[in-house]
């Protein structure tokens, strides 16, 4: 008699869940077909191997599973990447990593003093309809992007964020990225997030800001072009049409120096 515990049921809800999450990715990367004909395999093989028990092609299929499993690695590398860093960069495992920083209270004090800078380069640029993308590293590191653009290391400054995304800077279309109470770089490429989610009017400036928030827990602020409206996204999430009160309150709360 088959024995059907707890532990079966528990089994289950895991595969489903992988599966649950495994259709989120392929969905989000323009993927989907791949995953219905990856399940629709999988069933075929489950069939032939264990129903029908036919061993001749059931050993093919089975060979062709053991070598399918490197390829998906190999094709979806990126997805699977931001899989594992999710997992770590999850808010909960981010508190708990707070938790034990003995300066915690100080930098929320240091970073007050950081952020009126950028809330009023941003208020002066939305009145002016310049665009604007401004990166903020948090707790994941940001080298990778900062690769991409020109390292200026300079002091956060008002008038300097400004200047850098006028009209006719050679560095205004990229992002500026805040890392350790510095801008480190500007003209940064970021990832362009694909999530069909995202509303029409928002530019890539916004998916950019999407993207970067979506792979990692940086908090990007952007300034359209077109509205003059600030925009916040943080945690793969916007906060859309911010006054300079609640931008501030924003980048006073998610700073974080070390």
């Amino acid at each position: 008699m088959f024995d059907f515990g707890i532990k079966d049921i528990v089994d289950i809800v895991l595969v489903a869940m992988i599966l649950y999450y495994s259709y989120r990715v392929m969905k989000e990367s323009r993927s989907l077909n791949v995953f219905i004909g990856i399940m629709v395999f999988i069933l075929v093989w489950l069939f032939v191997s264990q129903i029908l028990e036919m061993r001749l092609l059931g050993s093919i299929m089975d060979k062709l599973v053991s070598v399918g499993v490197l390829a998906l690695i190999i094709l979806f590398q990126d997805e699977i990447r931001k899989f594992f860093y999710n997992l770590g960069a999850h808010q909960r495992m981010q508190t708990i990593t707070r938790f034990f920083k003995s300066d915690h209270k100080k930098e929320k004090m240091v970073d007050k003093e950081l952020v009126m800078p950028i809330v009023m380069a941003c208020m002066s640029m939305a009145k002016k309809k310049v665009g604007a993308l401004i990166v903020i590293e948090r707790t994941s590191s940001l080298d990778e992007i900062v690769k991409t653009g020109d390292v200026i290391d300079a002091n956060i400054n008002q008038r300097l964020i400004e200047n850098i995304f006028f009209k006719n800077s050679p560095l205004h279309d990229g992002a500026m990225v805040i890392s350790n109470k510095r801008i480190r770089a500007a003209g940064c490429i970021l990832p362009v997030s694909h999530d069909v989610d995202i509303p029409k009017e928002l530019g890539l400036r916004h998916r950019a800001a999407m993207g970067i928030s979506q792979e990692s827990d940086a908090l990007a602020i952007v300034c359209s072009e077109e509205t003059g409206r600030i925009s916040v996204a943080i945690n793969g999430a916007f906060q859309l049409r911010l006054s300079a009160e609640e931008l501030e309150s924003i980048l006073t709360k998610e700073m974080i120096f070390d």
